[in-house]
């Protein structure tokens, strides 16, 4: 390098790269909660008036957008559909690995399970619980290549349950084959999704409790 150009201001005053991930702008934030925004609607009008039923200007109405807008965040009703499905079940399992952490380490088969069961009733019944219904029953509306990859976070969603029905089968705790038994187990947790606001007067710990002991004989 020339000493002429080791002195040139511009060069010794050229800005560093600042490390670490780039921070992200307002505009992306504001993006980004838009979309959420959109999927939350979404969830919500999928449910009362089903998908079929429900137009993207339906959807655009309930966040306060023009007709077309939503198309800027998915490029068509079924791509949200799908997002609401995916990106609820990514949600799901990376909150159930969470709740599965916070074990401790001694914790045995029982309190594993209950700790699956209890997440999952905030899956279905707590304030981020709109997909998994639209999951229910907007399932068919799905293309092939969706219902592929919802199913491949869904599988490993309900795969995190097979260990503790495994070991509570070995026991003598589980009297079903394991992987019959999770069958059952989401279809009669799922369902409380019907009957849980009606019926009222249990908090979703006693819920939780009375579901372990129904399926593993203890609370």
């Amino acid at each position: 390098m020339s000493e002429t150009h080791a002195q040139d201001p511009a060069v010794q005053a050229a800005p560093r790269r600042p490390r670490g991930r780039p921070r992200k702008s307002a505009q992306h934030l504001d993006e980004s909660g838009r979309r959420r925004e959109l999927m939350e609607q979404a969830a919500r009008l999928f449910l009362v008036k089903g998908y079929a039923a429900t137009t993207t200007r339906d959807i655009a109405a309930a966040v306060g957008m023009h007709s077309g807008s939503p198309f800027y965040y998915f490029k068509s009703k079924s791509a949200l559909l799908y997002a609401v499905m995916r990106e609820g079940m990514e949600g799901a399992l990376a909150s159930q690995r969470q709740a599965l952490e916070q074990l401790a380490p001694e914790a045995d088969a029982h309190a594993r399970l209950r700790a699956l069961i209890r997440h999952h009733f905030d899956i279905l019944l707590g304030p981020q619980s709109g997909f998994i219904p639209v999951m229910l029953y907007e399932w068919r509306s799905l293309t092939a290549a969706q219902k592929k990859g919802v199913s491949q976070v869904k599988d490993a969603y309900e795969a995190a349950w097979m260990p503790a029905l495994e070991k509570l089968a070995a026991q003598g705790d589980l009297r079903a084959e394991p992987a019959i038994a999770r069958l059952f187990i989401f279809g009669a947790l799922n369902w409380s999704v019907q009957w849980f606001r009606v019926r009222g007067g249990c908090s979703l710990d006693q819920l939780a409790d009375e579901a372990l002991r129904l399926f593993a004989g203890k609370a």
